[in-house]
């Protein structure tokens, strides 16, 4: 697998949304992702948010399509980026040497339960979905939602329909309720791109023992995060190394095979050392493999996250927007 990279979740389009002025082409000290330290880190796969903040102004909907304009006219073809939308994709990725880049949405505010809204976000390249970030929505209470409540009846059925039509579920930042109700409801296996383990770092945005079993047994993906906060309790002072306590506890549940990271670059404002952006995956993967064996390491960064992805998304990209 020669050092290559799958990063399960960023922040870029916030960041380019907000900023119209910026660009994706390296320049400014705005971004941490950008194309240089995408190829410096080897990243052969990486995930794009949709993330709306609550108090952006406007319709939702709207909102969330301008952000899929930012993806493809601010990222993706200036950077000459290959959207992923399929298995064959993955393959194409691999076969012409580019950088791929995967849409997800966090917070299924612009849905509002109308199926064809989510119909019309996969047909523009959508393939995985949180339903709601910190707080609650009309789909689910999110990790930082004090009343604690899973997902409505109106929730679990996105869930069946992002199933029909091949978009992951992704449970990051939902409530622990909400949390053991998509593993109820899910019928295929489920991810989280970017939380670390709260028995190490008790932040509520954290997996708890058993949710990273139950993640495990489902088949999916314990995306390990670059948040400080979410490494060590507090944040100080926190490094790359930190992670590898988090690496352990998730390995000795029997989760080699499901263990990955989702770096949450551009949607954090203070950094692991030796983490503080994308190009640092190549030192990065120097301390794990020296720790834990080449063979772990590319697991750990690329392996498990193409399996998954590989057996989870359609084979095929049936509308064929791209």
């Amino acid at each position: 697998m020669d050092g290559r990279v799958i990063d399960g979740h960023c922040d870029a389009i916030l960041k380019l949304l907000e900023h119209p002025e910026a660009a994706f082409d390296g320049s400014g000290s705005l971004l941490d992702v950008k194309p240089d330290r995408l190829r410096e880190g080897r990243i052969a796969l990486q995930s794009f948010a949709l993330f709306l903040p609550p108090e952006m102004a406007g319709d939702p909907f709207l909102n969330v399509l301008k952000a899929i304009d930012v993806f493809y006219e601010k990222i993706v073809k200036p950077a000459g980026l290959k959207v992923v939308t399929s298995r064959r994709d993955l393959d194409l990725v691999d076969k012409q040497g580019k950088t791929g880049a995967l849409l997800t949405l966090e917070g299924a505010e612009a849905i509002g339960g109308d199926w064809s809204r989510l119909r019309i976000l996969h047909r523009l390249g959508l393939r995985a979905a949180q339903l709601t970030w910190n707080h609650a929505n009309w789909a689910a209470d999110g990790a930082l939602e004090p009343r604690g409540a899973g997902l409505t009846k109106a929730g679990k059925n996105m869930i069946v329909e992002c199933e029909k039509m091949g978009i992951l579920i992704d449970v990051s930042h939902l409530s622990e309720k909400a949390f053991w109700d998509v593993a109820e409801t899910a019928k295929r296996p489920f991810y989280a791109s970017h939380s670390n383990v709260y028995e190490l770092c008790p932040h509520p945005r954290n997996l708890k023992r058993d949710q990273i079993e139950a993640i495990i047994r489902a088949g999916g993906i314990i995306g390990l995060t670059f948040v400080p906060d979410f490494t060590v309790p507090g944040g100080e002072k926190a490094a790359a190394e930190d992670l590898f306590r988090h690496i352990e506890y998730v390995a000795e549940l029997g989760g080699a095979r499901h263990l990955a990271f989702g770096s949450d670059f551009d949607g954090i404002d203070s950094w692991l050392a030796g983490l503080e952006h994308p190009g640092k995956y190549a030192d990065f993967r120097g301390l794990l493999a020296r720790r834990y064996g080449e063979e772990a390491a590319d697991a750990w960064l690329y392996g498990n996250w193409r399996r998954f992805l590989s057996e989870n998304l359609p084979a095929e990209n049936e509308y064929n927007p791209i």
